[in-house]
């Protein structure tokens, strides 16, 4: 094993000098960690749990009931709940498969590809990230309501595919990509596209991996789009259904908590569950992320 000033580097078994390292990650990882499973322990509680005071971080009765009330609800609604399930999908798989495609092409042609303006687009891209979804609700709605998509999937497509942050991300990794083997696919005979597929789509994998979640995240929780661009109850999302119900829910106080707890649960899971997918391309980005 590799050795640096008498420590080992990656020691297979545990060393006196790693406890400097576990006084500052445990804590850490039980403040990340711990919201996580209190979101899941809360989903599951009982009535008096819910508002035992003080309140219990462990479901000491895990009950299904919540989920039962939520089900209840989405029964009485006239649109069923497996349609907004199927909107968001829909909505989801769309937006990301668009917004990965448009992110790589534009981070290739902004890294690698030599044009007049390629500057001026980084620096809007760059000032872009700056912005929050409020400060362009109204242009975004103008743009909507210009082009006539009001009430249709594309007006919850279209204004998520953009993502400056995504692109900022796999741009940094696509400057690591060696100038010498894309010049090398050139000398083959290999053209832009050529490139752009074959070599730097394979090497990009975990920064595309990393994209993806940051547009999951973006789409699968959204609600500007079926608050402000959609009045046909029957296109509408998962998340805004679920806003609604547990908006809603309030005039019980019990039923709603619960109801909000369920619904909690399961617009989170969807992503733990690609994040855990995906987690080793994550990493993989964030550890060559710094090298050049």
């Amino acid at each position: 094993m590799a050795s640096y000033k008498g420590h080992r580097i990656n020691p297979d078994r545990f060393e006196k000098g790693q406890l400097k390292l576990y006084i500052f990650v445990v804590p850490l990882a039980l403040i990340t960690g711990l919201p996580i499973v209190f979101i899941f322990f809360h989903a599951f509680k009982p009535m008096e749990e819910l508002f035992a005071f003080p309140p219990k971080f462990i479901t000491v009765h895990p009950t299904l009931d919540n989920f039962s009330k939520l089900l209840k609800a989405s029964r009485n609604a006239g649109i069923p709940l497996s349609k907004y399930v199927f909107n968001s999908i829909l909505i989801t798989i769309a937006v990301m498969a668009f917004s990965l495609a448009f992110t790589t092409m534009a981070a290739f042609s902004l890294s690698k590809l030599k044009y007049k303006g390629r500057n001026v687009l980084l620096k809007i891209n760059e000032i872009a990230i700056m912005f929050v979804a409020v400060a362009v609700m109204i242009p975004r709605y103008l743009i909507v309501n210009k082009i006539g998509i009001i009430d249709s999937y594309w007006a919850q497509i279209l204004p998520l595919i953009p993502l400056p942050v995504a692109l900022f991300l796999v741009k940094q990794f696509v400057d690591q990509v060696p100038d010498s083997l894309i010049e090398a696919a050139y000398v083959d005979g290999a053209g832009d596209f050529t490139v752009y597929l074959k070599v730097i789509l394979p090497l990009i994998k975990p920064a595309i991996a990393t994209a993806a979640i940051l547009v999951f995240q973006q789409v699968w929780t959204n609600l500007e789009a079926s608050n402000y661009y959609i009045n046909d109850d029957g296109l509408k999302s998962l998340a805004f259904y679920m806003n609604t119900l547990t908006s809603t829910s309030t005039t019980n106080t019990v039923a709603g908590q619960g109801i909000a707890a369920a619904a909690s649960l399961i617009l989170f899971l969807p992503n733990l569950i690609l994040f855990c997918l995906l987690q080793k391309n994550v990493m993989n980005t964030m550890a060559h992320s710094g090298i050049k």
